[in-house]
């Protein structure tokens, strides 16, 4: 098929350091790529891929002095517009800008949705452009618009070879991702206090979080138990993920899906984690780690991880979530919509 990714332009893709979404259009552009498929990555020009790279942006607008990212995203809907008659489908990660223009586009587009959906501004958009294909990351996900055109979940996947499974637990509990109030770093350090146990925190700080972080973490942070490392790529993640006794993931919001997760048990290394949003979903408790409901379950569940089969963690991970089934899960898609005389896929 002849397939256009359509890339946030915040972070190149992939990203240098912290950058989900822009990491998951990786993994999926580079598996379509390896599959055979004909694929065009719209995305910044600081990104590398081996599919056709059209770059729209010198850098990824988090690490450049950009003042609004909408100019720069509208101009790439424009150029898209231009070649969209060169594709089969049209595969958008940028949420909702496009929305108007594709809609009236006789090439059939989908965008999955990355973030958060139950934000009440977003009601009034998404009712008017109801029609329009999509695709929830998670279950729990699309719950606040459940009268969407939804295509199907589809989880995301990781490559199998990207992470180096590590058969021995470690010492530390890990936090990784973003410091961020919906985050809840604090949790974390809650949790290490109680039971003792170091805490490593390598984690990326948002200009809208600083606030955040300065007041309220940071002073966490002189705890002796506590390292904050920051920000770190891929290539840092087996050894930091790998060597964990286990990943917190303490969130107090709606987690659309929760990469981190799926990266730590690619890793061997099973994950606490609070219920909220994807959670239940991504984590088979008591198998790849526990779900809790508060603090409290958390430090009890810590005790329990040492009897979990780390090599049961790494299975499962391989068996769902990796790219090549969520590859062959959009390949599915693209096939229904490309083709009208297909009936519908809801995979999930």
């Amino acid at each position: 098929m002849r397939i256009a990714q359509v890339a946030p332009l915040f972070e190149s893709v992939p990203p240098k350091l912290y950058g989900g979404t822009e990491r998951v259009v990786s993994y999926l552009t580079e598996e379509l790529v390896r599959q055979g498929h004909e694929v065009t990555l719209f995305a910044s020009a600081d990104s590398r891929s081996s599919a056709r790279l059209r770059p729209m942006c010198d850098n990824g607008l988090r690490l450049s002095p950009c003042i609004d990212p909408v100019p720069h995203h509208a101009l790439m809907i424009e150029k898209l517009l231009q070649e969209a008659d060169d594709f089969d489908i049209v595969h958008f990660h940028i949420e909702f800008l496009h929305c108007a223009a594709f809609r009236r586009h006789k090439t059939p587009a989908v965008t999955t949705l990355h973030g958060r959906l139950d934000l009440p501004d977003l009601v009034p958009f998404y009712h008017e452009f109801r029609d329009m294909p999509a695709v929830s990351i998670s279950n729990g996900q699309r719950l606040p618009l459940l009268w969407l055109n939804w295509r199907s979940t589809v989880y995301h996947g990781l490559p199998k070879d990207l992470f180096r499974f590590n058969p021995e637990p470690g010492k530390y509990l890990a936090f990784i991702g973003r410091i961020a109030p919906e985050k809840r770093p604090d949790r974390a350090v809650k949790i290490a206090r109680a039971l003792g146990v170091p805490l490593k925190v390598a984690a990326k700080v948002d200009r809208a979080d600083q606030d955040y972080f300065d007041t309220v973490v940071k002073p966490l942070f002189d705890d002796p138990l506590v390292e904050f490392i920051g920000e770190i790529g891929d290539t840092e993640k087996s050894d930091f993920l790998g060597g964990a006794y286990a990943l917190l993931f303490p969130i107090d919001w709606p987690e659309p899906f929760g990469l981190t997760m799926i990266e730590a048990m690619a890793c061997g290394t099973p994950v606490i984690a609070f219920r909220c949003g994807s959670v239940p979903e991504i984590i088979h408790d008591g198998v790849t780690g526990f779900v809790v409901e508060d603090c409290a379950q958390a430090v009890m569940a810590f005790e329990q991880v040492g009897r979990l089969d780390r090599r049961a963690v790494r299975s499962t991970f391989e068996a769902r979530f990796s790219v090549e089934r969520m590859a062959e899960d959009y390949l599915m898609i693209y096939e229904s919509l490309a083709n009208p005389a297909l009936a519908p896929v809801r995979i999930a």
